[in-house]
C-alpha cells in the first residue's frame, strides 16, 4: 500500500509537470522566451513545485482521504502574452496546451494497456498514469480562475463580459478551494469520468 501510494504521487507530481512544461512550450513557440529564461522548460520537479498545490493540498487529501483521490498543480509557467505572435487565440493555446498534454500521456498509457502485454505491477502503473492525466486535465478546464478553464472561458467570451473576469479573478480561489473541500464529493465526478475512461483501455 506504501509502495502504491509513493507511486501516485510521483505520477500526479510528473504529470502535473508536463502540464506546466506543456503551457511553456506552446508560450515559448509563439514567440515568448518568458519561461525558458526563468528555467521552467526543465522536468526538474523542484523547479515547479507549489508549496499549496504540490505539497500541502495532496497531502491534506492524503491524510483527510486516504483511499479518496489527490489532486494538485504546480507553480504557474510565467507567460507574457505581449511576446505572442498570434495576438487573438494565443492565450487560449496557451491555456489549452496543459490540459491536451494531460490526455496525450493519457493516451499513449491507454494505448500500451490496450495492446501490450503487461505485467500486474506495471498495468498498475500505467492505469494510474492514465486516471491521474484524464482527472488533471479534466480538473484544469474547469472555469474557475486560476485553473486553465478560466483562460479559456476568458478568451471565448465576447465583450461586455470584463466583470466576470473580474468577479472569477478575484474570488477564482475561494470558489476553488470551495469546489474541493466544502462541496461534498465535490471533485468525484472528476475521477469517475477518468474512471470510465480507464475502463475503455482495460476492457
Amino acid at each position: 500500500m506504501e509502495i502504491q501510494i509513493i507511486f501516485t504521487l510521483l505520477i500526479l507530481l510528473f504529470s502535473i509537470v508536463i502540464h506546466e512544461i506543456a503551457h511553456g512550450s506552446v508560450a515559448y513557440a509563439l514567440g515568448d522566451p518568458t519561461a525558458e529564461e526563468a528555467g521552467r522548460l526543465d522536468l526538474n520537479p523542484l523547479k515547479h513545485l507549489d508549496p499549496i498545490g504540490s505539497v500541502l493540498l495532496p497531502l491534506f487529501m492524503f491524510l483527510s482521504f486516504p483511499n479518496g483521490p489527490i489532486i494538485g498543480w504546480a507553480k504557474p509557467v510565467p507567460i507574457n502574452p505581449m511576446y505572442f505572435i498570434d495576438k487573438k487565440w494565443g492565450e487560449l493555446k496557451v491555456a489549452l496546451a496543459g490540459p491536451l498534454a494531460n490526455f496525450t500521456v493519457a493516451l499513449i498509457f491507454g494505448l500500451i494497456i490496450k495492446f501490450v502485454y503487461l505485467p500486474e505491477s506495471f498495468l498498475t502503473i500505467a492505469a494510474t498514469v492514465v486516471l491521474y492525466n484524464v482527472a488533471l486535465g479534466i480538473f484544469n478546464l474547469i472555469p474557475i480562475f486560476p485553473l486553465d478553464g478560466s483562460h479559456v472561458l476568458f478568451a471565448l467570451l465576447p465583450d461586455g463580459f470584463d466583470w466576470l473576469k473580474s468577479f472569477l479573478t478575484q474570488y477564482g480561489f475561494i470558489l476553488l478551494l470551495f469546489l474541493i473541500f466544502i462541496i461534498p464529493n465535490g471533485l468525484n465526478w472528476v475521477f469517475n469520468i477518468a474512471d470510465k475512461i480507464l475502463d475503455l483501455f482495460l476492457a
